[in-house]
């Protein structure tokens, strides 16, 4: 009988010590990961949206899931980091492409948060906002923000399926080319002012041409970025405008 208590009383100790550890886990990423935080609050008042309106059971479900994998993969991000480097602070090829592969999985499990959230909290809160088109209509900010995002998801798009080593810095197209055109485009789109767009366009050219001078593109890369950009508001402006 006594042995009984005795391993009662251990197990009950190590449960304990147990959850205490992995609360000590939770806390200490929220206390030194900025983006931990970030997504903390991000997927709060994600939830707190889904219970204001009223999501069905399995879909609140799928929210919390959502939500609840991206904390998942930051933490998993963090534990690979700090084992990284507790094992060795010399800088390592495969270390790097060991963080890279943990960030990469939180910013995949966000985009995945991102869209469930879109798809589950879409239509309620249109029922209160009006219809998105014409909200897009009425404002012209909404379509620039649109033709933004587009626009750099296109480029990196691009660069990943052409395997460029540096998907923020250099490579073709030129990023900074591209979105300087595609805010040219909205602009004379926009304001309907011929010396408006001349001006913004000339800040345009002189974007790409800075990307030249500092040798991180060409001068193709930069030019393909600035009829990318164009293109991409103008198409944007077709469909929604």
């Amino acid at each position: 009988m006594s042995a009984y208590k005795k391993s009662e009383d251990y197990y009950n100790k190590s449960f304990v010590r147990s959850v205490n550890a992995a609360l000590e886990g939770v806390v200490h990423t929220l206390q030194k990961e900025r983006s931990m935080r970030l997504h903390f609050f991000i997927g709060f008042f994600a939830l707190l949206a889904g219970i204001y309106f009223n999501l069905t059971g399995v879909e609140f479900m799928i929210l919390c899931f959502a939500v609840t994998f991206v904390l998942v993969a930051e933490m998993f991000n963090t534990a690979i980091e700090a084992t990284i480097d507790l094992v060795s602070d010399e800088f390592h090829p495969l270390a790097k492409i060991a963080k890279d592969v943990g960030a990469g999985a939180v910013f995949v499990s966000a985009i995945n948060a991102a869209l469930t959230g879109y798809i589950l909290l879409f239509r309620p809160i249109i029922t209160i906002i009006g219809s998105p088109f014409s909200l897009i209509k009425q404002s012209s900010w909404h379509i620039t923000l649109i033709v933004i995002l587009g626009v750099i998801g296109m480029v990196l798009l691009i660069k990943v399926i052409r395997r460029e080593k540096n998907l923020l810095r250099g490579g073709m197209p030129s990023g900074h080319s591209a979105v300087a055109f595609a805010v040219w485009a909205v602009v004379t789109l926009v304001t309907g002012e011929a010396l408006v767009g001349v001006l913004v366009f000339l800040l345009a050219v002189l974007i790409a041409k800075s990307r030249m001078a500092v040798g991180v593109h060409t001068l193709g890369q930069v030019i393909a970025g600035g009829i990318l950009g164009t293109l991409a508001a103008l198409l944007v402006f077709q469909l929604l405008a």
